[in-house]
C-alpha cells in the first residue's frame, strides 16, 4: 500500500479487498475515502467545473441521496458554504444531463457522502466509503457524561504498549470505553463487524468479495484479564450495557470502587485512564486538590505497574507529583491534549521524562 503521510490523513493505493478490510478492521482511522478528482483552482467555477468532470452517475445511481462536505486549508475561496453548494451543484447537473433526474439531497442520513478537500490552489474530490464515521462502532448504548471516541480509546491503548497477556485496569471506566477497545482487541473482533459502511451503496460494490472479507479470521483470540471501576453507580450501569452491546462483557471485571483506596488486582499491569479535566467534569480547585491524592495512591498501591493518563489538563504532572517518562501530544475534537505515562516502581517512575 506504501502508505503518505498527508496533509488531514494518509494516502495509500489498493484494490477494493483492501478498501474493505481497512474499514472492517481499522481501529483508529475515522474515515476511509476514495480519490476520485484532483485539480488546480483559482475560484468557485474551477471547482464547480473539476466537481462537474468526474463521471459520478458511474459511482452511485441517481436513487442514492447525496451529502456534500468541503473542508479547507488556506483556500482563497471566501465560503466554504457557497463552495459547498457549487460541488453540489455540479453533481446534480451532471446527473440531470445524464440520466434525466438529480439525486436528492440528505444531510441527516445520506447513502453517499462525497468530500472535497481544498488547499491553496489544488483541490481533491472522495467519495466516503465509510458512511457514517469509522468510530461508531455500532454498539455503544450508553453514552457517560465525558465519553471519548472509540477509535481514540482505541489509540490510547495501543500507546500504552498493553500486551494481551498483561492485567489491564481502568479505575475511572465511565461508559467504559477503553475496556470496550481493549477486550475487542484481544478477542480479535473487527471494530466495523456490527456496523454498515458507505461502500455498500457504491455501483461497484461487490458483495461476494465483502462477504468473504467479513468471515476471515485474522486473529488468534485471547483471554483478557481487564478490570473497570469508577465511583459513579450510573456509570457502572452504563458500562455494563456498553460492554454487553459490544460482546466482551464476560472479559471485563467491574466494581464500585475509588481510586484513591482501591489496590491494584495484581503485580504488575498497565493502567490506563481519561481522568476528569476542567473542560470536561470538575472544577480546577477540585483537580488541583485530587491529583496529588491520585500520585500518593499510585505509589503506594501500583508500584509494577505503568500507568497512562489521557487528559486535557497540562496541569497532571506537576500536580499528580510524579515525573513523566513520555507525553504524547493527542487531540480529543479540537481539544489539544496529552497521554502522559508514568512507571511505577518502589513508588517513583524509572527513568526521567523522555519528551
Amino acid at each position: 500500500m506504501n502508505p503518505l503521510v498527508v496533509p488531514g490523513g494518509v494516502a495509500f493505493a489498493g484494490g477494493w479487498d483492501v478498501c474493505y478490510r481497512l474499514n472492517l478492521w481499522s481501529r483508529i482511522a475515522s474515515r476511509i475515502l476514495w480519490r476520485v478528482g484532483e485539480f488546480a483552482y483559482r475560484n468557485e467555477k474551477d471547482l464547480y467545473d473539476a466537481a462537474r468532470a468526474v463521471a459520478w452517475p458511474k459511482y452511485f445511481s441517481v436513487q442514492r441521496r447525496i451529502r456534500v462536505n468541503v473542508t479547507a486549508q488556506k483556500s482563497p475561496l471566501k465560503s466554504l458554504e457557497f463552495a459547498t453548494l457549487k460541488v453540489k451543484d455540479a453533481v446534480c447537473d451532471l446527473f440531470r444531463d445524464q440520466v434525466g433526474s438529480r439525486p436528492d439531497v440528505d444531510r441527516a442520513a445520506p447513502d453517499v457522502r462525497i468530500h472535497a478537500f481544498l488547499e491553496e490552489a489544488k483541490g481533491i474530490l472522495y467519495l466516503d466509503t465509510s458512511g457514517e464515521a469509522l468510530f461508531k462502532r455500532g454498539w455503544r448504548m450508553d453514552i457517560a457524561e465525558a465519553p471519548i471516541r472509540e477509535n481514540l480509546a482505541a489509540g490510547i491503548i495501543m500507546l500504552s504498549g498493553w500486551k494481551f497477556d498483561q492485567p489491564l485496569r481502568d479505575p475511572m471506566c465511565g461508559g467504559a470505553t477503553l475496556l470496550s477497545e481493549a477486550a475487542a482487541m484481544a478477542r480479535g473482533r473487527a471494530p466495523g463487524a456490527k456496523r454498515a459502511f458507505g461502500f455498500e451503496k457504491l455501483s461497484v460494490f461487490d458483495s461476494t468479495l465483502w462477504e468473504r472479507i467479513r468471515n476471515e479470521r485474522t486473529v488468534q483470540p485471547v483471554e483478557p484479564r481487564l478490570y473497570g471501576s469508577d465511583t459513579d453507580p450510573e456509570a457502572l450501569q452504563a458500562a455494563r450495557r456498553n460492554l454487553g452491546a459490544a460482546g466482551v462483557e464476560r472479559w471485563v471485571k467491574l466494581e464500585q470502587s475509588d481510586v484513591l483506596e482501591r489496590a491494584a488486582p495484581e503485580g504488575a499491569g498497565v493502567l490506563v485512564a481519561n481522568p476528569p479535566y476542567g473542560e470536561r467534569i470538575g472544577s480546577a480547585d477540585e483537580l488541583a486538590a485530587f491529583y496529588p491524592k491520585l500520585g500518593d495512591a499510585l505509589k503506594q498501591r501500583f508500584a509494577g505497574w505503568c500507568c497512562y493518563f489521557f487528559t486535557a489538563d497540562l496541569r497532571l504532572p506537576k500536580l499528580i507529583r510524579l515525573s513523566p517518562s513520555a507525553r504524547t501530544p493527542l487531540w480529543n475534537g479540537a481539544l489539544e491534549c496529552r497521554l502522559y505515562e508514568f512507571e511505577m516502581v518502589s513508588g517513583r517512575p524509572t527513568r526521567d521524562s523522555r519528551r
